[in-house]
């Protein structure tokens, strides 16, 4: 149904949270799966790369190497991505260049020389995972959702620039999202913040790799480029 079997996909932090969910799902619907992570390999994957995807002379490495051991590359999931939170008015120059290094340029460094390699087969689809944030913003976030807002930007934009060679680029907006981050958040507070969902809950991380792999796929998502899949619960505002 997915049209994605045997296809190779490479995914950026991919061995842990959303990232790992992502890979579990894209190898449920049999494809292909090369994936990066900094620190160690996550629990699924056919080709696990230790990589930094702030250096992109390292993302050259990963995408020949991915190349070479799984074959041509189909699909791109960036999903790499950190937070160093601080107001503003607080936040460091070193809190500002880290998020923005590894969340925005981390994604140009992946794609760079990804995308020569897709426009030369005429096909590819490129998915950037994004945040509510970067939609709506969020205090003490200034740093990471310029980066997320960023994400949508580009795949716009790449949307436009690859549709004449068949390469389609989209994002994924979760919301909150059940990940350890969002377990370990205070009861109360989760109370609140359940009270914005319209639906009353926070998404599964299945949930969000459901929506990678749908917007990954040439049969379900082959005439959808340049768009925001929101999977938020209806939290809008």
């Amino acid at each position: 149904m997915f049209g994605l079997e045997n296809k190779v996909i490479l995914v950026t932090g991919g061995n842990r949270g959303i990232g790992a969910a992502i890979v579990a799902k894209l190898e449920e619907v049999g494809a292909v799966v090369g994936y990066t992570y900094r620190s160690s390999p996550g629990p699924a994957g056919k080709l696990p790369l230790k990589a930094d995807v702030t250096d992109i002379d390292d993302m050259e490495r990963v995408i020949s190497q991915v190349e070479d051991e799984l074959g041509p590359i189909y699909g791109v999931v960036a999903n790499a991505g950190i937070t160093q939170d601080a107001l503003l008015s607080r936040m460091t120059k070193a809190q500002w260049d880290a998020v923005i290094g590894t969340n925005l340029t981390g994604v140009y460094n992946t794609i760079r020389p990804l995308a020569p390699l897709m426009y030369e087969r005429k096909e590819g689809a490129m998915v950037f995972v994004s945040s509510v944030v970067g939609e709506q913003g969020n205090i003490g976030q200034a740093n990471y959702a310029a980066t997320k807002a960023g994400l949508i930007g580009m795949a716009k934009t790449l949307g436009l620039e690859g549709a004449r060679y068949g390469v389609r680029a989209n994002v994924v907006a979760p919301g909150f999202t059940e990940t350890d981050m969002v377990k370990a958040i205070p009861d109360p507070v989760k109370e609140k913040i359940l009270k914005t969902i319209p639906l009353r809950r926070f998404a599964t991380e299945e949930e969000i790799a459901w929506g990678a792999a749908f917007l990954l796929s040439p049969t379900l998502a082959g005439y959808i480029t340049g768009t925001v899949l929101s999977i938020n619960g209806g939290r809008h505002t």
